[in-house]
């Protein structure tokens, strides 16, 4: 059964600063869609109101055509994948596949080198791989849809074409947010992408729509 998620309505003001305002975006599980915009346009403000760890008067978020409030209450629905490292260090990975109910030889079978830190605890993996390990976690776990916040940026190349293979074989059964700054990758994986330009959100079909947005220069 397909699913939809939509966000519009909103408005988001910093002081006498507004942020965001006239969005619209949507995402239906079987798609990957994207969201792209320079530094500071509101890509992460956006993600955590969907979230619901950001809070704003003025939203409108529906699953399916009905309302819903605070999302991270409900994993069933929707999991986040925020910028900054979300799982404990001093947790054991094995602790991580278990909570999340993922299957580790899955995860081993993208990526061989995980196989050795079974049950070592999490602080024991350099940067890169930590941030791999919680990307797997979302993006693998039992769930409507998915946030992915720049997955890419802090991963090394070799990882980034594995990291997309998975994307491709999940959005099979879930729906897929994903913005990062590595935009080539976005264009590469996703069906919709939305630009975030003037604190609106607009809809692009091509490379020509981000370079007459503004987010990438005509060279």
């Amino acid at each position: 059964m397909k699913h939809t998620l939509e966000v519009d309505s909103i408005i988001l003001e910093f002081d006498t600063k507004r942020v965001l305002q006239d969005v619209y975006l949507k995402n239906e599980t079987g798609k990957t869609t994207g969201i792209l915009g320079r530094n500071g346009t509101g890509k992460t403000c956006l993600m955590n109101i969907i979230y619901g760890s950001l809070k704003t008067n003025n939203k409108s978020i529906r699953l399916d055509g009905k309302a819903i409030f605070d999302a991270y209450r409900y994993p069933e629905i929707l999991r986040y994948l925020p910028q900054f490292n979300f799982i404990p260090g001093n947790l054991k990975i094995k602790r991580i596949f278990k909570d999340f109910s993922l299957n580790f030889s899955q995860c081993v079978e993208y990526f061989p080198e995980f196989e050795k830190y079974y049950s070592m605890k999490v602080k024991s993996l350099s940067g890169g791989e930590r941030r791999i390990l919680e990307i797997y976690s979302i993006l693998a776990s039992e769930t409507m849809f998915c946030m992915l916040d720049e997955p890419f940026s802090k991963v090394m190349p070799i990882h980034i074409d594995t990291i997309k293979r998975i994307i491709s074989e999940e959005k099979k059964n879930k729906g897929i947010i994903i913005t990062d700054h590595l935009y080539e990758h976005i264009m590469d994986i996703c069906e919709e992408i939305y630009v975030i330009a003037n604190g609106k959100t607009y809809l692009t079909k091509d490379r020509n729509d981000l370079i007459k947005l503004g987010y990438i220069n005509e060279n």
